[in-house]
């Protein structure tokens, strides 16, 4: 009917010659013409990103989530094949933990458009996946080379992931001693205490970036990265550029994290406050005391970082956080909204005159 409409419109001003029309009703003929155009494109608008087309959207990406998944647990499977040849066995299994990073990848940059139940299905297979491949990492290959921590009096020490730092350093901070996620050997800083830590990411692409074993630490990540662990942390701020995948946070307390991505997991979190742009729902697992505010960063670019990432628009996701210990329909009481009175100001990191550069 309104094609009809804008059709009879247009031939009927088509067939009025101007001059016949007063002033006042020729401008408001024009007016209606151009609202009319208007709808008319915004319903096409509409038609091309209607409900078929995002299930579409959702049907492909679950088709390439399950073949990948597949993939996995084949390669999973063949690991116990190559124990009688431990370097072999060794790079199959990196393989597989690159395979679950893409398939993590390709969680982060279609949550956009996914309902929640497939966002944290498919969350939880990862979880599961990343599971298996530390079982197997655990089970298939020797640990001999960290015995030496293993004396007497400490059997009840568990960390073996990390080669630097004493089991009773670890003990005497605080920190927790045992994750749940399988944290990379990527570039990162590793075992500082009361340092400024500063790596720039701009001018050329940075992969996985790990933050691990901090205590007391204020972190700057300037530019843009594929994806960020931070693991076992205490007291620290950390300040991060735009992220294109997705942001892993695992035992962490007393912290400020200020951070842009497309993902936000954070599993064990205690008194810690997070300063958010995200493109789908953070999600929170066994954490109490967190507070979410909106993302407060500045530095000399960073527009064109968040541009190119595809993080430049607000999205107010900070504030709809997913708690997966949570399954009652009424707030759950291990987050909240951070009052702005309570919120720091802008953070600017431009410029840093001293601390250690990776």
């Amino acid at each position: 009917m309104e094609d009809e409409t804008m059709a009879d419109l247009s031939n009927s001003s088509e067939r009025i010659p101007t001059g016949t029309l007063d002033p006042a009703l020729q401008k408001k003929h024009q007016s209606m013409l151009e609202r009319l155009s208007e709808r008319h494109q915004t319903r096409l608008a509409r038609k091309s990103d209607s409900p078929d087309s995002s299930l579409e959207s959702t049907s492909s990406f679950l088709s390439r989530f399950n073949d990948c998944k597949r993939s996995i647990d084949t390669q999973l499977a063949e690991s116990s094949e190559l124990i009688a040849d431990p370097s072999r066995l060794k790079s199959h299994l990196v393989d597989i933990s690159s395979s679950i990073s893409n398939l993590e990848k390709l969680v982060a940059e279609n949550s956009y458009f996914l309902p929640s139940y497939e966002v944290r299905s498919s969350l939880k297979t990862i979880s599961d996946l990343k599971q298996a491949l530390e079982n197997l990492n655990s089970e298939l290959i020797p640990r001999k080379k960290f015995a030496f921590r293993n004396k007497a009096t400490k059997k009840d020490n568990p960390i073996v992931t990390e080669p630097s730092g004493t089991p009773s350093e670890k003990s005497s901070s605080g920190l927790p001693e045992k994750s749940s996620f399988l944290i990379p050997e990527s570039p990162g800083f590793r075992n500082k205490e009361n340092e400024l830590l500063v790596k720039n990411f701009k001018g050329f692409e940075m992969g996985e970036f790990t933050l691990s074993d901090l205590d007391s630490c204020e972190v700057r990540l300037i530019g843009s990265a594929r994806a960020i662990f931070a693991h076992r942390l205490r007291n620290c701020r950390v300040y991060a550029g735009p992220v294109t995948g997705s942001i892993l946070i695992d035992n962490v307390e007393g912290c400020v994290f200020v951070l842009a991505s497309h993902q936000i997991r954070i599993h064990e979190a205690k008194a810690c406050d997070f300063y958010l742009r995200v493109r789908s729902r953070p999600i929170i697992e066994d954490s109490n005391g967190v507070r979410f505010a909106p993302y407060c960063l500045r530095y000399q670019g960073i527009e064109e970082d968040l541009e190119e990432a595809g993080l430049h628009e607000e999205t107010a996701n900070w504030a709809n956080v997913d708690d997966f210990r949570w399954l009652r329909a009424v707030q759950s009481p291990n987050w909240t909204v951070l009052e702005e009175g309570q919120r720091i100001e802008s953070v600017d990191i431009s410029y840093t005159d001293s601390g250690n550069v990776a």
